[in-house]
């Protein structure tokens, strides 16, 4: 339905298409532990016209003790076609915005089989800004018709990364903030060690942004900062960050620039960072 291979939907192209049967908006907010109010209480607050909510940590694998790991093909299916979504449907996620939580979302769908799905750049606080009407209190959706085949080259393992560590066959690429990935500020989930994957290059997602407007940076300032960084965009690449949220930052942005095959460390610190974990590295990437 979208014009471009570009993941992203402008505010203008939405509004345009927002009363199309076939475009299914979800709010995908997320928020760091603690910190309220909770992302299904902003969402009753305010959300886009027709937006459900999406709840990362609800459409997850619920007998894992890891945050919000992968769900099998099975119970997405199940989750989303409540949600109102079908395999027909343009999917477009977006978020509030304090963590940019809709490209979680986005890679959810396309490690699912489902390709049309988009996020709305500059999100909810674009979408605000610019004047554009929005719904409060629940919306309830008729149950949709949804399929899901699950891609396991999406993601990787912790015993995946720990053979990267001999092989450096793929690039781990690191999306917190710097002070996090070099060790010098806690994590904010208790009982982590502090620093980075070995080898790992660090591009903090919160740099992709234009800060006044919450859309992405244009392509070429994005291949700037992935360069900077050590990240060579023709060789392998998989993504990490404190749970495996904000990572798909980084690969939503790469894919902008034309990379495909990258994966998510879906179990990323909160995982590796345990006190029985494998090798960490601390200081300047």
């Amino acid at each position: 339905m979208t014009p471009t291979d570009d993941p992203l939907v402008s505010t203008d192209w939405l509004a345009a298409h927002i009363d199309d049967p076939k475009v299914r908006i979800i709010d995908a907010s997320s928020k760091l532990p603690g910190v309220l109010p909770l992302p299904a209480d902003d969402y009753r607050a305010v959300h886009l016209p027709g937006a459900v909510f999406f709840d990362v940590d609800a459409i997850a694998d619920h007998r894992d003790a890891r945050p919000h790991m992968f769900p099998s093909a099975d119970q997405f299916a199940r989750d989303v076609a409540a949600l109102g979504i079908s395999n027909g449907d343009t999917v477009v996620a977006y978020d509030s915005g304090g963590w940019v939580a809709a490209p979680r979302a986005w890679w959810m769908f396309l490690s699912f089989g489902h390709r049309d799905v988009r996020v709305l750049d500059g999100g909810l606080k674009k979408w605000l800004r610019e004047g554009r009407p929005t719904h409060s209190g629940n919306v309830t959706a008729k149950p949709g018709k949804f399929q899901a085949k699950f891609d396991a080259a999406s993601i990787r393992s912790q015993q995946q990364l720990v053979g990267n560590l001999a092989t450096h066959a793929e690039q781990v690429v690191d999306a917190r903030p710097r002070p996090r990935f070099e060790g010098t500020a806690a994590e904010p989930r208790a009982g982590l060690r502090g620093g980075h994957i070995p080898g790992s290059r660090s591009v903090p997602y919160a740099g992709l942004f234009d800060a006044a407007t919450g859309a992405m940076k244009p392509l070429e300032e994005l291949r700037r900062i992935f360069g900077d960084a050590g990240v060579d965009m023709a060789k392998p690449i998989v993504t990490t960050c404190g749970s495996g949220v904000s990572a798909l930052v980084l690969t939503l942005a790469l894919y902008r620039l034309g990379v495909r095959g990258s994966a998510l460390y879906d179990g990323s610190w909160s995982e590796w960072g345990l006190p029985d974990g494998p090798p960490v590295a601390t200081g300047p990437a």
